[in-house]
């Protein structure tokens, strides 16, 4: 239980203010991050009544709290949700997506090409999206390219190449899709009115395009210029059948987000629609598992936060089922009775309640618990196993020149990641960089605890390493009395061999297999969560070492290298391209130019 006598000196010293509280375990981790008003009544409700369910466990976890006072409610709310995302605490929801969204982008240059992307490169470039929808996307850019002739090459443009005659137009230009400004047919000033032009439509503000469209369709016509004037009629019927394709309410509702809610006892489902001039410009739906049993409230306040931040929406109003109890600063919320606003926010309820069925109908097509038995059982044949891997724990390991030696292990359960069983481990009994001796270490620990709780065991071990870490983990289990009791098994990084105890002969298994996918996620996310941990200890106590010598190798770069190549030996003796592939070329000359003048 929780120790409310030790913590009510640290509840009484908390401030009457808005701001962000974070709660810490017996181990000094964030466990859980919260918004309040007033931070003391917020952070004294956890301790003055009883709780059910999750939130009791939550509250007799607690050994600390910490507050950050801000200025207003709304920067708690900001705040709330960079912490989250930094820390990441065990209680608390996380949006997130395993999805990379395409941009448009106007690309800075002379002549701007516009094209779709998912790498965003900030060289100047102008980038709108994200894009939920690839199709809409395309749609867009295919209206683009059939209203505006820009360019799709990737020549560089400049005044002095087209003075000195360096290019010829291409095919593009014969067949009308490009205006030759590679040859100096097309003025730049005529080109930016295109590009003027595209911003606005990719921005929703289609009506401006269409009245600028009707003015110089008009022109061209009291002009004479009939055949100009027919051509920009074709455009601007192309355009029109695209708005009303998009427009969904009166065109003069501008510029809004829309936020819905459906709300069940362990799930949400949230969806999201940004609206300008009554067309609907992006749509995206979320789930929600909730982990403290939150709130619609407190979904739909974080939801609000983070999908604006998603999505880069700066809109002025939000259109929301209710009021929440939080809001950013510089948003108008609005909850509508009728009218259409109100029609806005029932087409976003039915997104969401279409989200609900459809994710709901996929599940009940895909058996899961059938898919991830397949899984195991295909692990337990490739691995030649007695029995099914239903616990499998995953061991890594690593030092910086000896220093800070720590190690990770992680478990998964049914082929998934059962993250409330990881485990940090600082290396107490070896001295200097012994990896073979600090396996053996962690080894004896880890499982001579769990002999001792008379805990179950994993029913395979996964070693990341080839067979010196492989043999010393065996010589561990030997000594314990475990040897045979569980399968264990090194994978090598360079060409993912997988070594059996006494066995030097490895064997490789199929690299579309699912086995060999769910082995190297357990190695990677053994070593993803144990370079967390090295990183902070690393960082704590940073000390000068041989890098500190090379002149143009600063301490990014350095922790670059010791973290993969594990000490300045390692980087020493490294081939180019080993290197290249850390710190790209110009750092890699730096240090073969320095390890060349030792030698």
């Amino acid at each position: 239980m929780t120790n409310i006598h030790s913590l009510q000196p640290i509840i009484a010293s908390i401030p009457h203010a808005p701001g962000v509280y974070q709660y810490f375990d017996e181990n000094e981790k964030v466990i859980y991050v919260g918004k309040a008003k007033d931070l003391r009544k917020r952070v004294a409700s956890y301790f003055a009544k009883e709780h059910t369910g999750k939130v009791r466990v939550l509250v007799r976890r607690i050994r600390n709290v910490q507050v950050i006072v801000v200025a207003s409610e709304s920067e708690a709310l900001l705040l709330e949700n960079t912490l989250i995302k930094e820390l990441q605490p065990r209680y608390n929801i996380l949006l997130k997506d395993d999805k990379t969204y395409p941009w448009i982008c106007i690309k800075n240059e002379a002549f701007p090409r516009v094209f779709s992307t998912r790498n965003l490169v900030h060289d100047g470039s102008e980038y709108f999206g994200p894009y939920a929808s690839g199709r809409m996307m395309k749609t867009l850019l295919e209206l683009i390219r059939q209203l505006y002739p820009v360019r799709n090459c990737s020549l560089n443009l400049s005044q002095q190449a087209i003075r000195k005659g360096n290019y010829k137009v291409c095919l593009e230009y014969h067949i009308g899709n490009c205006k030759g400004p590679c040859e100096g047919m097309q003025a730049q000033s005529e080109y930016d009115l295109m590009i003027s032009g595209i911003k606005q439509i990719i921005k929703g503000n289609i009506q401006g395009v269409l009245r600028d469209m009707k003015t110089q369709m008009m022109a061209h016509a009291e002009a004479l210029e009939f055949e100009k004037a027919q051509h920009l009629k074709e455009k601007l019927q192309l355009l029109e059948h695209y708005k009303s394709k998009s427009t969904v309410v009166n065109a003069t509702i501008s510029n809004v987000d829309v936020f819905s809610i459906l709300d069940e006892a362990d799930v949400a489902w949230v969806n999201f629609i940004k609206v300008v001039e009554g067309a609907v410009v992006q749509s995206h739906s979320v789930e929600i598992r909730k982990k403290l049993d939150e709130t619609a409230d407190e979904l739909l306040s974080l939801a609000i936060v983070e999908l604006r931040l998603r999505f880069q929406s700066q809109s002025p109003e939000v259109i929301v089922p209710f009021l929440p109890e939080s809001a950013p600063d510089g948003v108008r919320l609005t909850v509508p009775q009728r009218g259409e606003k109100k029609q806005l926010l029932e087409l976003s309820e039915n997104n969401a309640m279409n989200f609900k069925l459809e994710t709901e109908k996929q599940r009940s097509l895909v058996d899961p618990e059938r898919h991830q038995r397949r899984i195991l059982q295909q692990l337990q044949k490739d691995l030649r196993m007695d029995v099914v891997p239903e616990v499998i724990e995953c061991f890594d390991n690593s030092n910086f020149q000896g220093d800070y030696a720590v190690a990770a292990m992680v478990q998964f359960k049914n082929a998934k990641p059962n993250k409330g069983e990881y485990r940090h481990f600082n290396i107490k009994t070896v001295e200097g960089p012994n990896d073979f001796a600090s396996m053996e270490e962690i080894i004896e620990r880890r499982y001579s605890r769990l002999i001792k709780e008379e805990k179950p065991l994993p029913q395979l071990i996964v070693i990341d390493g080839g067979k010196g870490q492989l043999g010393a983990a065996v010589k561990t289990l030997e000594k314990i009395g475990l040897r045979g009791k569980m399968t264990i098994i090194g994978i090598a990084k360079r060409l993912e061999e997988i070594y059996f105890p006494g066995d030097s002969v490895p064997i490789y298994i199929d690299k579309r297999s699912e086995s060999l996918k769910v082995i190297q996620f357990l190695r990677d996310e053994a070593h993803r969560f144990g370079i967390t941990h090295h990183r902070k200890k690393f960082e704590k106590g940073f000390i000068s070492s041989e890098f500190n010598k090379i002149k143009g190798i600063g301490e990014s770069t350095a922790q670059k290298l010791l973290l993969h190549f594990k000490s300045f030996k390692r980087v020493s003796k490294a081939t180019d391209e080993e290197l290249i592939a850390v710190v790209g070329n110009a750092k890699t000359k730096v240090l073969r130019d320095y390890f060349d003048r030792m030698s």
